[in-house]
């Protein structure tokens, strides 16, 4: 089967590499390090076995543009995720302490780029692009958006109401992000940035993943609903709110550049990353 094909071995390396990063966390250098590996072997990963099951050139992950599709998607990224903390901070419900650590915010860029690129290689590059083969693209949207939030649920501080918000927010917006643009490239930006403007700025929590140090040292007081709790800001209705926003805004482009799917059409849908159209 396809899918497996491709899931078992991104997921592979993946968790193994998630599980060496959690296994030198108070190391800061070597968590850097182990996370970018990770996200450079299960991109090679994941290309050799769409090359290998699909026998066809991977274009969501076409070397042309790179920079542009990364850089765009983490500016989306940064200004969702900021959005958010900036209204805490209005109420009163976020503030800075002070100085954090430059340190702890390069150990978790590795940290956050291995998540990123490991969950946007399994949800949007393989569940996504196949489920929407038969499902369509809204059909894929809701199913992966679905198991996006499940997959949270793992989390050590997670809670029921985060995991729904992540499938949300983060699960529809991401799928969307891919709808839009075709591209791994732009929805792998977004959310990197995402996380890690959340915790290597910030230092507020990570879908239920405490303990972070980042630029600045942050508290986080307040409602749950609105800040989030133990979950961390992606808890938030306000995370919820943005995040929904941009999927329908993402969604709708997608609908006039013709790159949504209906349902049943049963052919394999091309790749094509057009975010510059």
């Amino acid at each position: 089967m396809r899918l497996l094909k491709q899931l078992i071995p991104v997921m592979l390396v993946g968790l193994i590499g998630g599980q060496i990063a959690t296994a030198v966390q108070d190391n800061e250098i070597l968590t850097l390090v182990v996370g970018l590996v990770t996200a450079a072997l299960t991109l090679v990963v994941y290309a050799a076995t769409v090359r290998w099951s699909e026998r066809r050139e991977v274009t969501e992950l076409a070397r042309k543009g790179i920079a542009v599709r990364l850089g765009v998607g983490m500016v989306v990224g940064t200004a969702l995720i900021g959005s958010v903390i900036a209204n805490l901070a209005f109420l009163g419900d976020y503030e800075i302490d002070g100085k954090g650590s430059a340190l702890g915010a390069l150990g978790l860029v590795g940290f956050m780029a291995g998540a990123a690129v490991t969950e946007e290689v399994i949800f949007r590059g393989v569940l996504f692009r196949i489920i929407e083969e038969r499902a369509g693209t809204y059909g894929s949207l809701v199913a992966t958006a679905v198991l996006f939030g499940l997959w949270h649920m793992a989390n050590p501080d997670a809670t029921l109401f985060g995991a729904v918000a992540i499938a949300i927010e983060a699960g529809t917006m991401l799928a969307a992000a891919y709808a839009l643009t075709r591209s791994l490239w732009f929805t792998i930006g977004l959310h990197f940035a995402w996380n890690f403007t959340a915790a290597g700025i910030f230092s507020t929590v990570v879908s239920g993943n405490g303990d972070t140090e980042g630029l600045l040292r942050g508290t986080t007081s307040g409602p749950d609903l609105v800040t989030g709790g133990e979950f961390g800001p992606e808890g938030s209705l306000y995370a919820i709110g943005f995040g929904l926003l941009t999927a329908v805004v993402m969604m709708a482009l997608a609908h006039r550049k013709g790159n949504v799917i209906p349902r049943g059409r049963g052919t394999r849908v091309a790749a094509t990353a057009t975010l510059a159209q």
